[in-house]
């Protein structure tokens, strides 16, 4: 579903993303970009982002555990692959580690992390071959950054975004000008879909009490959740719940 990509999240792998159709909008860190064909796009695990695409848009998403062999970058890194040989380089690796995931012969985790190991290394040339980025960060930028990571460590315990705009030493009209700036959302923006994205994914991807998902999210009662929810995608809850059973899950995804 789209919001699963649209709204602001994090995941707990190393994700690499690899645009092959079409152009959209990445937030990543609290900083948007555009993303278009032939860009490749590293999140570290524990890095709150977003992606949108477009209808037409496609892409290849690689998830490398934090905890293997792989090494991966701990910044979040944007590459435009202009070379097309490191562009057929980079498919030819994930169609590879695509083919290995669904044939599922012997010794596939074995394969899969020697591809792995051929991907990091690829990347690694790509970085190189881009540089290091220019100059200082703006102070807008380090302030968003720092936002984007807080929210993600401690969005769970019901912090309001003037709360959080205290912790950074700013007033919160000044954090919300810069994520205007930075991420064409407001500071309260970047808070609510994180939290909205978690909500969702509890609500439809298990069968959690709804007041303990209240709970687990820092909302005071399940009645103030209920409406925050209700505002945010014009269902409750349950209805939201009840939604999500009724669509069909595609095997093997």
């Amino acid at each position: 579903m789209s919001w699963r990509a649209s709204l602001l999240h994090s995941s707990a792998k190393h994700a690499l993303i690899w645009v092959t159709r079409g152009q959209g909008i990445a937030v990543i860190d609290g900083v948007r970009r555009g993303v278009g064909v032939h860009n490749a796009v590293v999140i570290p695990a524990g890095t709150m982002f977003s992606l949108e695409l477009g209808k037409q848009g496609f892409g290849l998403v690689c998830l490398i555990p934090t905890s293997g062999p792989i090494m991966m970058p701990d910044l979040s890194q944007h590459l435009r692959i202009r070379d097309v040989q490191a562009q057929t380089e980079l498919t030819a690796i994930l169609d590879a580690m695509q083919r290995e995931q669904n044939t599922k012969r012997a010794f596939m985790d074995e394969a899969l992390n020697a591809q792995a190991g051929l991907l990091t290394v690829w990347l690694r040339r790509a970085m190189i071959e881009h540089g290091a980025p220019d100059g200082k960060k703006p102070a807008a930028v380090r302030l968003v950054n720092a936002y984007a990571a807080l929210v993600e460590r401690e969005f769970r315990q019901g912090k309001t975004m003037a709360e959080f705009a205290s912790q950074l030493g700013v007033t919160p009209t000044h954090l919300t000008r810069s994520c205007r700036h930075c991420a064409g959302l407001t500071a309260a923006d970047l808070l609510t879909q994180r939290v909205l994205y978690d909500a969702r994914t509890m609500l439809e991807d298990s069968s959690e009490a709804i007041r303990h998902i209240a709970a687990l999210l820092g909302f005071t009662s399940a009645a103030y959740f209920s409406r925050f929810i209700l505002h945010h995608t014009g269902k409750s809850p349950s209805d939201l719940r009840k939604q999500s059973r009724a669509i069909p899950r595609v095997s093997g995804r």
